[in-house]
Order: structure tokens, then sequence, then C-alpha cells
């Protein structure tokens, strides 16, 4: 079964609740992006507990946020470098008990070492890396010439009107806009570079055929040959291949890419069994899951040691062959400033909505 068939099947099993079993009273709530409930990604948890955590998805972190700040109750959340300090900040996250995540000094070094990432200034832990990757311009190779696909500009061109998707996602096409104006570090964002990225943006919405929420219908657009071009994520490259698609991934256009850690944190006011909480996040950490990580769904798993233990040939066919540089030519998805973060939300929402 391929990997985003057998997701779409678990997340009906589990909504279903067909064949799946009972859950019980203390099991963790996880509040997950859509696609991460397989559980491959955690085999320790499940070979200790017959039951599988709950699951409940968001599409992105803003609403996420939201969703939280309103009231809702989990135990385990899986946000991004973005948005880490601001969910800290805003009180939803209880600190990291380092002495129960025995992998916490197995993360690649390159990702431990983020500022504000894994730790806060004074020390305290709040975040434990699990999956990183890109966000690029994905494309149809036998719709889009090599020469066409040299710059991020190709998403604003006319030729591809009605063929463009791009996330409904206000930090990735963000992302998008800075490294067109040639901005790399999107934290130092000035008015003016700001007006200029929101302009940009307008011109690609012209082109733009559907804002992808999920890997499912930035893939089955692909697959259906609705569109040409998309800003998209490694699985939908690794899930194409597996359906026959013509289609890659360009990391190395003029303008670069975008790059994420994403992991697991606790969340405050946690309903469910903390132990099990611990025990789920260290499962998702394990060497093990190296392997399976990156093959499935073409995304960097940050365990080290698991990384170490790939073939390089397998590392080398997912952009991975240089872990130590991963972050060089890309912005970053680092923290932004609550005052830009805001403007960048409401700015996008007038941009989808042709205004």
């Amino acid at each position: 079964m391929q990997p985003v068939v057998r997701r779409l099947f678990l997340a009906a099993v589990f909504a279903a609740g067909l064949s799946a079993p009972a859950l019980a009273a203390d099991d963790p709530i996880v509040f997950e992006w859509s696609g991460y409930e397989d559980p491959l990604l955690n085999p320790a948890y499940t070979a200790k507990y017959p039951e599988p955590p709950q699951f409940a998805f968001f599409g992105d972190e803003d609403e996420a946020f939201e969703k939280m700040r309103a009231g809702f109750k989990a135990d385990i959340g899986h946000p991004c470098s973005q948005n880490v300090v601001k969910w800290r900040e805003a009180g939803l996250l209880r600190p990291l008990d380092t002495a129960r995540i025995p992998g916490w000094n197995d993360i690649l070094p390159g990702i431990k070492g983020m500022k504000d990432l894994m730790t806060s200034d004074d020390g305290q832990a709040w975040f434990l890396p699990f999956d990183w990757g890109n966000t690029a311009l994905i494309y149809r190779t036998d719709k889009v010439t090599p020469e066409e696909a040299q710059s991020l500009r190709i998403f604003a061109d006319p030729k591809f009107k009605d063929r463009v998707s791009i996330g409904d996602n206000v930090d990735d096409a963000y992302a998008l806009a800075s490294l067109v104006i040639g901005l790399r570090d999107w934290t130092q964002m000035t008015d003016e570079q700001f007006k200029q990225a929101s302009d940009f943006l307008r011109e690609v919405h012209k082109n733009v055929r559907l804002y992808w929420t999920d890997s499912t219908d930035i893939n089955q657009a692909f697959g259906n040959d609705e569109i040409d071009l998309a800003w998209g994520w490694n699985e939908t490259v690794v899930s194409g291949k597996k359906e026959g698609v013509a289609i890659d991934m360009k990391r190395d256009t003029k303008e670069g890419l975008s790059t994420w850690v994403c992991g697991y944190v606790l969340l405050k006011d946690a309903p469910g069994s903390l132990d099990k909480a611990y025990d789920f996040i260290n499962a998702r950490n394990t060497p093990e899951v190296s392997n399976y990580m990156v093959g499935e769904f073409g995304y960097g798993h940050a365990n080290a040691k698991g990384m170490a233990a790939i073939d390089p040939a397998v590392l080398t066919e997912k952009g991975f062959q240089d872990i130590g540089k991963f972050l060089d030519k890309t912005l970053f998805q680092s923290p932004l400033p609550n005052e830009l973060k805001a403007k960048m939300i409401a700015e996008f929402e007038k941009i989808k909505a042709g205004y």
C-alpha cells in the first residue's frame, strides 16, 4: 500500500472506529499533521501498548494555535521551528524533562545548535526535533523545461496560469516570497520588503489553481494532471514518483529554497498519561525510525545515529547526502516576531481572496 493511501486508510479507521482497538482513558492525544498517525513512525510505542494514541489533526500551526487558545486540550503537539517560541510564550507548553528522553543528545548537531529551538535562553528544554526537510519548487519534468525551473519567479509566469499550487500556509508562502526578493533572514524583514513579498504573492495568486492544505491535495493534483508547478514538501516527490508521475524537486534554483525543522512538545494541562506521552515522543526519536522516515516520507529524521546508518545512496537520492550543511543556501524558517507574523497572516488572507 502506498504511503498516502495507507495514511488515508488509517485515518478512516481511526475516525470511524473500524476494527480499531479500544482506547484507554489515559491514552495521550497527539495534535498532529495529517499523515503522521502512521504507527510505523513509532514502533517502540506500538510494541509496548496494544492501543494507539489518539490523534487530532490540524492543517497549519496557526490553526492549531488558535484552537488550543480557545480551549482544546491535547497531550502532545507537533509544531515547527518558526512557531515553537510563539507557542511557548503563549503559555501552551510544559517543559521537557530531558532525563526522561534517552535520545536527547542524539539529535543532529546542526539542529541541536539552533538558537531558541530545543531550549530557551535559560537552558530549559521545550522541543524534541523529529523531522526536517524543505519547501521548494516541485515541477512536472514533462511540462516544465530545466531552463524554466531555474528561478522561483516561474510561479508568477503567465504561461502557468491555473497550473500552480502553493500551500494554504502563511509560513511557506512568505518563505517563497522572501527568497524571491533576495531575503534569507525573514526575521529582519522591513516594511518595504514585506510589501515586495506580498506583491509577488499577488502575482502568484493569478496563476494558482488551488491552495493545498495537506499532502493528499497536492499529490492528487499532480497525479490528475491539474498542475505543473508547486511550492511543496519532499513527501510529494516521493509519492509522485512511486505513482509514476514525472515529477522532481528543484533544490538549486537561483533564489534557493526553504528549510524547516518540526518536532514534539508537551502541552500544558494535558488530559492523558505523562508516562505514555514520553513513551510516544521517545519512540519517534529512536534510530530505527530514520530509514522509514527518509524512504517513505522523503524527510530527514532528527536522530543522528539513525541517519548515519542509512545507505549513502538513499541519502543522496533524497538530497540529504551532506547533512551537516542542509541549511546552506536556504531560508531557515526561524521564529518570527509576533507583530510581523500577524501582518503576514492578515495579508495572506487578503491575497487568497483576490485583494
